[in-house]
């Protein structure tokens, strides 16, 4: 709803002559109820998909958003930019190439449980271990860094022609160097994706409180003694591993700017932040469909 309010206040009038302007306080509210109940409708959408299909429903919806943008922007680039579209083809099989490794990339970590005997039977024992993964963030890195910068931009714009010339100079400042045409913001936006990942990545871990449950289940990393210098341990291997990921997604924000500068590519057809989802998306349902089939004793496609 919040969205929808700041929509209906500060776009340009939209369908003006049906009366969708956002001028006026009934189509703004109009316009606000048709945004959050479209939002509510996809929504639901989304949780049959859950519960009655393969794969996650929200994600699928934006999934099939943003390829469906696709043949249309092929089509106009064939017909105007072809260098352009061969360039994006070759950067985008070298970049889903870099995700697919990034996103399946991991550290095992072997954990040994202790053998248990009641009576005459002997329990535990077995040997196992932790899947670290290269990037347990995701795309959220990128939502979070670019959202924060577009916020700031978009507060200093309603201020930038005020009558107090400092005020409106600061205002002006703040809009100009949060230019996307700028380098300075795009070398803010890499390091705040890199440093978003390491945030996010130790909330993920934190909240697993994967040391406690060893300990409570009687497993332990061989050689690490349980409890604190087991925690000590994996937050040091995570914090490595995962130098890896965050440079990958903080390389993937910034290579709309890249690819504009070495390249005859005006416009990626396929935003990095899309890019990012429709692998994920591909990866997760793949691997649904996978376990589906293995469950009803069929051979699954995945090696």
């Amino acid at each position: 709803v919040g969205q929808a309010t700041w929509l209906a206040r500060t776009t340009p009038p939209v369908l003006s002559n049906w009366g969708f302007s956002g001028e006026a306080l009934l189509p703004t509210l109009a316009t606000i109820s048709v945004l959050a109940a479209g939002t509510m409708f996809a929504m639901w959408l989304g949780e049959l998909i859950d519960e009655q299909g393969v794969g996650n429903g929200i994600s699928l919806i934006i999934f099939g958003g943003i390829v469906a943008q696709i043949p249309q922007r092929v089509g106009r680039d064939l017909r105007t930019n072809v260098p352009g579209l061969i360039a994006f083809a070759i950067i985008g099989v070298i970049t889903v190439a870099g995700i697919v490794v990034i996103y399946e990339g991991q550290r095992r970590i072997p954990v040994q449980y202790g053998k248990r005997v009641r009576g005459t039977k002997i329990y535990g024992g077995q040997s196992t271990h932790i899947p670290l993964r290269v990037n347990s963030a995701g795309m959220i890195p990128l939502i979070f860094a670019s959202t924060l910068l577009i916020f700031p931009g978009v507060i200093a714009g309603y201020f930038q022609y005020v009558d107090n010339a400092f005020i409106s100079g600061v205002a002006t400042g703040i809009v100009n160097a949060l230019d996307t045409q700028r380098v300075f913001y795009w070398i803010f936006y890499f390091f705040m994706v890199v440093g978003f990942t390491y945030f996010y990545t130790d909330i993920i871990f934190q909240q697993q409180n994967i040391p406690e449950s060893l300990q409570r289940q009687g497993g332990f990393i061989p050689g690490i003694r349980p409890g604190a210098r087991t925690e000590e341990y994996l937050n040091r291997v995570l914090r490595r591993i995962t130098l890896a990921g965050a440079l990958f997604l903080g390389a993937v924000a910034v290579l709309p700017y890249l690819a504009s500068r070495v390249t005859p590519m005006q416009t990626m057809i396929i935003t990095s932040t899309g890019l990012l989802i429709v692998v994920g998306v591909v990866i997760d349902t793949m691997k649904q469909l996978e376990a589906q089939l293995l469950m009803r004793h069929y051979e699954g496609f995945l090696r």
